[in-house]
This record gives C-alpha cells, sequence and structure tokens, in this order.
C-alpha cells in the first residue's frame, strides 16, 4: 500500500477503535475520496475477521441504525404533495433511499470492494430464512448490483482449453449441475464440438459471473451421457446442426436473484449464429431438481401430486403398473416400482413423462411455474420441446427426478413474443407434439375432465401452435 495510503489509515485508527456502527458512520461522513477507500478497507477487512455471530449483529446494525429516516420521509411526502415539482420529487427520492445504499456505494470504492460486498450478500441469504427482519438490508444490495451487474458491465468470453488454470480451476468448483470430475472431464467439455461461454464483471478478476456449456450435435439430444461421456468421438463441426445447452451455473452465491442469466443465452446463440451458420437448433437439456421430491409429497400439499390426483394420472397405465408391482393399488404400485426405477423403465417412462409435464407445466409456486429451470426458461422465451424420462440415470440423477429430464428450445424469432406472453398471461408454450398429452392431463390434474368430446386445451396450448 502506497505510504500515503498507510499513513492515512493509522489516522484513522485509535479513536474509532473497531466498532462497525461507529466505523460505519465515519464512512457516511468522510468527503474525501481517499478517506473513504481507506476506511472502507478496514470496514472490509474487519468484516472478514469477525465471526458469524458478530456477522449478524452487524446485518442487524444496518437493518435498523441505517435505515430510512421515517420522519424525514413523512415530511418529504407532505412537501411533494403540496408541490409536486421536480426539485420535490427528488427531495422525496433521496428521503426515500436508506444510508445504507450509500455506505454500500462507498464500500464498492474500497480495493475489492465488489466482491467483498458480493460475499457480504452470500452470507445474508443464509440469515434471511431465519431473520426475515434483514430483507431491507437484501433489498439495497440487490438493488444496487442490479445495475453493477448488468449488461453493459458485462463481458462474454469463450472458454477454451487455453483460458488462464485460475478459471478453468472456478469452472470445476462452480459446475452445480453436472459435476466436472477433474481435468480429462473438462478437456473433453473444451473440445472442438463443445463451447462454454461465460460473462466477467470487470471488478472481479478472473472470476466468471455465470457460465453456460454448450453441446454442437447432430440432431436433438434425449440423453445426457452421450454428452458428458469423456470418450465420446468428437463430432467434425460440418456434421453439427444442433446447439444444447446443457449446464448454466451461477457461480457465485451472492448474485443469486440478479437476472443475467437471460441475456448470457442470448448473446451465445448469435455467437454461434455467426459462427456456425448450420446450427438450426438451439435447445437444453434440462434437470428438473425438485421433481422426486414434489412426488413424493402426496397430500402433504393439497394442490400438487395428491394421492387423488396420482390416480387419476396414473389410471391409464394402471393394469400395467400394478401387474409390474404385484399390488392392488396404482399408487402403491408406482411408488413401489420407483425404488428401482431401472429395473422398471419400460413400465415406468410414459407415465413419468405425463407426471413430469404436469410437474412443468401446472404445478406453481404462486403465479409461476414451480420449477425454477422451468421458470427461468420460460421467461427467457424458450418453449418446452419435450419430456425425456431416464435421460440421466446417474446417481443425482435418479435421486432428483428420477431420470427425467426436459428440453426448452430457443428459436429466435419467437423469443421476444414468447416472453411477454409468459410475463403477462402465464402462456407457457409447448411443442405441437406435447400438445396432445398435455390436455389430456392438464384435465385429470384439474379433475375436470370433459365428456363426450376432447378435452380442453389448457391455458399454455390454447394459442396456436410454435412454429
Amino acid at each position: 500500500m502506497p505510504q500515503f495510503f498507510t499513513n492515512l489509515l493509522r489516522n484513522l485508527r485509535g479513536a474509532r477503535g473497531t466498532d462497525m456502527r461507529v466505523l460505519c458512520e465515519e464512512l457516511l461522513s468522510q468527503r474525501g475520496e481517499a478517506s473513504q477507500t481507506v476506511l472502507g478497507k478496514r470496514i472490509i477487512d474487519q468484516y472478514k475477521a469477525i465471526d458469524s455471530v458478530a456477522r449478524l449483529e452487524f446485518f442487524r446494525m444496518l437493518a435498523s441504525r441505517f435505515d430510512i429516516d421515517q420522519p424525514a420521509m413523512q415530511k418529504a411526502i407532505s412537501a411533494y404533495q403540496r408541490e409536486p415539482t421536480p426539485a420535490m420529487m427528488a427531495v422525496l427520492g433521496a428521503a426515500a433511499e436508506p444510508p445504507r445504499q450509500e455506505l454500500f456505494r462507498r464500500l464498492n470504492t474500497a480495493p475489492g470492494g465488489t466482491e467483498a460486498l458480493v460475499g457480504m450478500r452470500g452470507d445474508l441469504l443464509h440469515l434471511l430464512p431465519m431473520y426475515p427482519e434483514l430483507a431491507v438490508v437484501d433489498a439495497d444490495l440487490k438493488h444496487l448490483f442490479r445495475s453493477w451487474f448488468n449488461r453493459g458491465f458485462l463481458r462474454l468470453e469463450r472458454i477454451g482449453w487455453q483460458t488462464s488454470a485460475r478459471t478453468l480451476e472456478k469452472l470445476i468448483e462452480y459446475e452445480s449441475v453436472h459435476e466436472i470430475n477433474g481435468w480429462p472431464d473438462l478437456r473433453r467439455r473444451l473440445e472442438a464440438d463443445r463451447r462454454c461461454f461465460a460473462f466477467f464483471q470487470p471488478a472481479l478478476s478472473g472470476e466468471p459471473v455465470i457460465f453456460v456449456e454448450v453441446a454442437l450435435t447432430h440432431g436433438m439430444a434425449n440423453s445426457l451421457e452421450p454428452l458428458l461421456d469423456i470418450h465420446a468421438p468428437v463430432l467434425p463441426l460440418d456434421k453439427v446442426d444442433t446447439a444444447i445447452f446443457y449446464s448454466i451455473n451461477n457461480c457465485l452465491e451472492g448474485l443469486r436473484g440478479i437476472p443475467f442469466g437471460s441475456f448470457l443465452i442470448k448473446q451465445v446463440v448469435e455467437e454461434l449464429g455467426a459462427e456456425l451458420p448450420k446450427i438450426r437448433n438451439y435447445s437444453t437439456l434440462s434437470p428438473l431438481p425438485l421433481f422426486a421430491r414434489e412426488l413424493t409429497l402426496k397430500d402433504d400439499v393439497p394442490h400438487g401430486f395428491t394421492r387423488a390426483c396420482m390416480s387419476r394420472l396414473l389410471a391409464e397405465f394402471s393394469s400395467e403398473i400394478k401387474k409390474e408391482a404385484g399390488a392392488h393399488d396404482v399408487v402403491d404400485a408406482f411408488f413401489e416400482l420407483l425404488k428401482e426405477p431401472l429395473a422398471h423403465q419400460r413400465v415406468l417412462s410414459a407415465p413419468l413423462r405425463r407426471l413430469a409435464l404436469m410437474y412443468v407445466t401446472e404445478l406453481r409456486s404462486g403465479t409461476k411455474p414451480f420449477d425454477p429451470v422451468a421458470n427461468f426458461h420460460f421467461s427467457n422465451g424458450a418453449r418446452l420441446e419435450s419430456i425425456h424420462p431416464f435421460a440421466n440415470t446417474r446417481r443425482y440423477g435418479l435421486r432428483d427426478s428420477f431420470g427425467v429430464m426436459a428440453s426448452y428450445r430457443y428459436i429466435p424469432e419467437e423469443l421476444e413474443e414468447n416472453h411477454e406472453r409468459f410475463v403477462r398471461d402465464g402462456d407457457m408454450r409447448v411443442s405441437t407434439d406435447l400438445q396432445h398429452e398435455q390436455r389430456i392431463a392438464a384435465a385429470l390434474w384439474r379433475d375436470k375432465p370433459e365428456k363426450n368430446k376432447s378435452p380442453k386445451p389448457a391455458a399454455a396450448a390454447q394459442k396456436s401452435p410454435a412454429k
């Protein structure tokens, strides 16, 4: 550290001690940029040194002592009501911003400030379920991160075998969908018929913010294993007509909920289209991370996979399921077979496809799809293309979804319209191949089958079929 800053830091010590509240108040009172930078670094260093109990108290202090000044806020509201001018609106806006936000801006000027604040939010997110009063602190950090990590500040890079070892190590560390088992595995994922793209933010040197892994294939993929097999032959690029997005990873817990994943996929589609114009299909092979859990809750969730709902959805397959399991009740028989799903693939495939289709398109969290992966792709303008039973027979795939995966297809000319329909009406587009099955299953899900005529189309299929 330059001598000037060393001397300044020495002068800022002593009287202010190590009390985080006092240090934060001092940071907000500083006018000189150099003093702000040094004091911000001191706060960051001290935060890193304290234990989890002290960090909880730090966040509580931020929530209470650096919140909006309510009397000043009410005064500004009254002033604006009397005189609704741009000047009064500015006063109101200033009063509505809690001092925490300016504190975070000043902490961000310290060396490593952005990285430290992202780490702080990661710690905070772990505390929120137990201490919901800290949500106001999270709201301020999330508000600032939406600006600091918007598309204009992100840099897209293709990751290859020649990329720095530090970044490659980060890929291995952050891969949370399909674990990378060492350097040979990573190297296969970076071969000529594979692509990996990542967003970087200049303030996080060498640290990817989010990355996507792509397999270049001939035809659509309905199974994960060929994409991850390190011994699979490399497909010549002149044979490629499809790009399969098989793993998307947000790298930093502190950036959870910051919506830059959609920008990544759309830009990667543009990059691949420019490099390989023969590509006609852009699709995913996506996990259903909570499918197995929701399926086995039964009557614990009244609007989910209740026993009555399961009986209706499985009725068409009842005789074969009961015969295979040697049981009299179709639901009991179905779950008996799921104890060893690989041994009963022939019988389980069609029922699992139907149940997974309902999980994606009917199970809701409020007005949104319950499945976070489905919500991500629908909100980005993709359509549900197909459901693949036993596409992932690895241990974690069987554990999370009994092996079922889904394909969401990105059709560039439809993305904007699909996105608007989803945001405005909750319209989840599905492929023509799925619409008939969806109509039948949705009527059973809602327990409203129509007699003597074809089932009424579900909301997601009422629109004209996507091309």
